[in-house]
């Protein structure tokens, strides 16, 4: 027999066990919820039936070029198993990698289609019957895996985080504030006093480097892109925002930080990773958590002069540390609940872009993330860039 899943009509709930027969017909009466018909009995907590088909992302084509290679499909909207939650998506996070992962960088055994998308919040409309012993239909969750850029999700129970309410603000913690908080934590070696700079500082990730680093007592240097962004930098706590559009970066370490940095936090790559480099103090560890300059180009990585690598790190005694968030999945849990904590106690600043200064408005719906995608790579962000894929419930007070 397949997964039983725990279905709702009107106010009662009907425990529905499906067979491999019952997938493509009727079971006592009942029509298999995978039917054009099943939203006659499947409801959602608000009470308004879930479509028969929705809307989601795929990569049909492997290319660091997101509109060449994702496409908008109509399917009928996904069955969860006995362990998974079914979400309606309220708010999905774009990320850098989201390109990376168009282009098959990450498993180049993937072949398309594929579903894209990594992080998604929103609320549980329909789940399996030993999922149910830890949710119920309506309950609020957040989950970081594939296929968030769709209408609906099937998401493991297992992955899913229980959250008060489908906020946006969390999305920047899924991934963005997980990576800041993690390599900080595990590759950074923070001492108080020491002197970080983190580049990229008021994007989506840097704007939690910011913050961790200065709760762990550090000067903190921030690179940006505009007034706006600079200022910012200054309202979460950075001691020293450096806008490259107006001062040049090298120039600036050189004369304000003779000594150098004692950390790095950086995810633009290319000539900023070679500043970075060069203004490492002895002793210095840089940490590379991304190089989004390079994203975009066919190889994926961004030019780096590294024949004098060895000499200059052997001269200072410094190090280059890589990191890549599925490695320490070890570390996850803790960290998402360390800063769940503190968002809830006013201690952490999650700023999101919606895109309402972006030409074209705030995204909205799931075309909208192909104008954020644009919008982050243009360097036009300010914080975790976030798109609102349904409105709120009716009654919801967000």
């Amino acid at each position: 027999m397949s997964a039983p899943l725990l279905l709702r009509r009107g106010r009662g709930v009907t425990w529905l066990i499906g067979s491999a027969r019952a997938a493509t017909g009727a079971l006592s009466g009942v029509r298999s919820i995978i039917d054009m018909s099943y939203s006659a009995h499947f409801m959602d907590f608000g009470g308004s039936s879930i479509p028969s088909v929705m809307r989601k992302l795929v990569v049909n084509k492997l290319s660091p070029d997101f509109r060449e290679a994702v496409t908008a499909q109509t399917v009928a909207v996904p069955t969860p198993g006995d362990a998974d939650l079914l979400v309606r998506n309220r708010f999905v996070g774009v990320n850098a990698s989201d390109i990376n992962h168009s282009a098959g960088r990450y498993d180049p055994s993937a072949k398309p289609p594929f579903d894209a998308g990594f992080e998604g919040v929103g609320e549980v409309v329909g789940l399996g019957l030993s999922a149910s012993s830890r949710y119920t239909v309506g309950d609020a969750v957040a989950y970081f895996g594939s296929g968030a850029f769709a209408e609906y999700t099937v998401v493991p129970a297992k992955e899913s985080v229980p959250v008060a309410a489908a906020r946006p603000e969390l999305l920047a913690l899924l991934v963005s504030g997980a990576t800041a908080y993690i390599a900080l934590k595990r590759l950074g070696d923070l001492a108080e006093g020491e002197t970080v700079l983190v580049t990229a500082a008021a994007g989506g990730t840097g704007q939690f480097a910011v913050q961790f680093a200065k709760r762990a007592g550090c000067h903190v240097i921030g690179t940006c892109s505009s007034d706006e962004k600079a200022g910012f930098l200054k309202s979460i706590g950075c001691d020293r925002p450096i806008n490259y559009a107006a001062e040049d970066l090298a120039t600036t370490l050189r004369r304000e930080y003779p000594r150098g940095v004692d950390v790095v936090y950086e995810s633009v790559g290319g000539g900023v990773l070679q500043t970075a480099l060069n203004s490492l103090a002895n002793k210095g560890r840089l940490i590379v958590i991304g190089f989004i300059s390079g994203y975009q180009t066919a190889s994926g990585i961004p030019a780096f002069s590294g024949a004098t690598l060895p000499a200059k790190l052997l001269q200072r005694s410094a190090s280059i540390r890589g990191f890549f968030l599925p490695h320490f999945v070890g570390d996850y849990r803790e960290a998402l609940g360390s800063m769940m904590q503190m968002l809830a106690a006013g201690k952490l600043v999650c700023e999101v872009d919606r895109g309402d200064l972006s030409q074209g408005g705030r995204f909205v719906g799931l075309d909208s993330v192909f104008r954020a995608v644009d919008h982050m790579y243009a360097g036009k962000n300010l914080g975790k860039v976030v798109v609102e894929l349904v409105p709120p419930p009716v009654g919801n007070k967000l």
